[in-house]
């Protein structure tokens, strides 16, 4: 049985094809501190290197998803700009990292989500979020300049008014808000929030695995406006001669569902 009022670095879970990482700081809101980043690119690794898992959900014990990363503690770590600068790139890997996992993820936003975690979640491909969620980016009434990748997200995922509106303002907005903005892919009730998450999971990780990949990444690449075409195209050639367009096909003259 999960420890929700201990806290611990990041947890995995597994279960068939879908893995869970679940932020396990209950107390200070799963705040994300240095030791966490490593433990996070472990298990995203661990996660893409296993070919029986098809999906990633991520999420926090208790009611907040995450308050974000520990700038006190780096601040107080630092000793030169330099440091600084090595700590927020760190978080930055970790985030571009989730962004580029093969398999499709899914944020499941239990609740507020603040400071750079709302980067992290904004990298996962999909966003459920309960009706009372909440978010906020304090960079601007921190002195901070966000990093570039976090700013590019912002952008490419929810339009520069919007990202002006988040990092210039720093205003909160509640979970409506976030949906209308396209934070969040869908809002539901607390007691909601399971179901959606689990048949959203449970579509994606019915779907063909290289296939999906492949088109994530082309739709990043997309958003970054730096496609690779080739590899683009090498791809799409590559599947429909594939043994997942045959299974494909096979499936839908035989009316089921695929087996990929």
């Amino acid at each position: 049985m999960l420890d929700t009022e201990g806290a611990s670095a990041p947890l995995l879970d597994i279960s068939g094809a879908r893995a869970t990482i679940r932020l396990n700081r209950p107390r200070h809101h799963n705040r994300l501190e240095a030791g966490d980043l490593g433990v996070l690119l472990e298990l995203f690794d661990r996660i893409e290197a296993d070919p029986t898992l098809r999906v990633l959900v991520l999420t926090g014990t208790g009611r907040t998803f995450s308050s974000g990363y520990d700038l006190g503690s780096v601040a107080e770590r630092a000793v030169s700009a330099n440091e600084q600068q090595s700590a927020g790139s760190a978080f930055e890997i970790v985030v571009d990292r989730l962004e580029d996992l093969g398999v499709p993820t899914i944020c499941r936003l239990n609740g507020g989500v603040y400071g750079g975690s709302t980067d992290l979640a904004l990298a996962c491909d999909f966003r459920i979020g309960v009706d009372t969620s909440e978010m906020f980016m304090p960079a601007a009434r921190l002195g901070l300049h966000y990093y570039k990748s976090g700013i590019r997200r912002y952008v490419s995922r929810l339009g520069v008014d919007n990202a002006k509106m988040l990092f210039l303002t720093a205003q909160k907005i509640a979970a409506p808000e976030m949906l209308r903005i396209g934070y969040l892919t869908a809002m539901v009730p607390t007691e909601a929030l399971d179901e959606e998450v689990d048949r959203l999971a449970g579509i994606l990780a019915g779907n063909a695995p290289r296939a999906m990949a492949g088109m994530k990444r082309a739709i990043n690449e997309f958003a970054r406006g730096k496609l690779d075409e080739a590899a683009a195209d090498q791809r799409h050639r590559e599947s429909m001669r594939g043994a997942e367009i045959k299974e494909g096909i096979k499936a839908r003259a035989e009316k089921r569902p695929p087996k990929f």
